[in-house]
């Protein structure tokens, strides 16, 4: 049990190290008021999580081995975020930037889910 807790945090701190890297090098190049950071940080989880679904039911291994503990788990559990994407959401509302706020969800939710179809759909 102490293994799979320590896959989880090392893998989700990995994906927090490079969600935070996103933000600081999205911060150098826009300017805009939608949240591209946390934008492109949740789609690339999606990305990831799809693709390793993919591989691991190719390999008849959904079962909660030590890949998908560091990977899944944590790697993308530390990447995509929630919790950012609510408030940056409610700020935009607070801030009267309803067009950014809508268009933040709607991206987020249209391109996720799009990602995962994209992946995913094609191999069934």
């Amino acid at each position: 049990m102490l293994k799979a807790f320590l896959l989880v945090f090392l893998g989700g701190g990995l994906g927090s190290v490079i969600r935070f890297s996103i933000s600081k090098l999205v911060a150098q190049f826009s300017t805009v008021s939608l949240p591209l950071a946390t934008l492109i940080a949740n789609l690339l989880a999606c990305a990831v999580l799809a693709t390793l679904m993919l591989y691991l039911k190719s390999r008849n291994e959904l079962a909660m081995d030590h890949l998908t503990l560091f990977l899944i788990t944590g790697f993308c559990g530390g990447l995509s975020t929630f919790s950012a994407f609510s408030f940056e959401t409610f700020e935009l509302l607070k801030n009267n930037l309803y067009l950014y706020a809508f268009l933040n969800v709607g991206l987020s939710i249209l391109f996720g889910i799009g990602i995962m179809f994209a992946i995913l759909y094609r191999h069934n």
